[in-house]
């Protein structure tokens, strides 16, 4: 079934040039479905919403079957998972899922020192509080960063004032 974003939050992400090639690319490749499902219940009135990623038959992708089949391989591929052992399932572990992309992307604005408040908007959370304390860990170490911004600072100041830095 179709149903609205997590609490129903619906909301803006900043699409780069490089992502907006890449699914250009894709839907030349494979071109958006129009697939009807029930809305938000089982019984729900069904509506109809043309998908970039569907699957190979036309239908809405499952987030456990597309973990199962492609996603987890691909994660074993490259080493980053280890393969079941055979005739077992990949391990049911949220991380490892396709939710990793979200904290991949968390990570990488981070890491470009993206402003938390739109870090919090992009990822629906309404508190900023809750983002630092979910993806702190992911975040680059401050010392260094403290320590460049006070000598930029000073290296601004002495250049303004037409003074040399040392």
């Amino acid at each position: 079934m179709f149903a609205s974003p997590k609490r129903g939050k619906i909301r803006d992400v900043p699409l780069d040039a490089e992502v907006s090639a890449a699914l250009t690319e894709h839907m030349k490749r494979f071109p958006p479905t129009d697939v009807t499902l029930p809305w938000m219940t089982p019984t729900g009135p069904k509506v109809t919403h043309r998908l970039i990623f569907a699957s190979g038959a036309g239908t809405a992708l499952w987030s456990n079957d597309f973990n199962d089949r492609l996603w987890k391989p691909a994660l074993a591929s490259a080493d980053i998972i280890p393969a079941p052992e055979k005739g077992k399932r990949y391990a049911a572990v949220r991380e490892l899922g396709m939710h990793a992309l979200r904290h991949f992307y968390a990570s990488v604005l981070l890491d470009a020192d993206q402003n938390v408040k739109a870090l919090s908007l992009c990822l629906g959370h309404s508190d900023r509080g809750f983002t630092l304390r979910l993806y702190t860990h992911l975040m680059p170490s401050s010392e260094t960063r403290t320590r460049q911004a006070v000598s930029n600072m000073y290296q601004s100041a002495g250049q303004a004032r037409g003074l040399k830095s040392a």
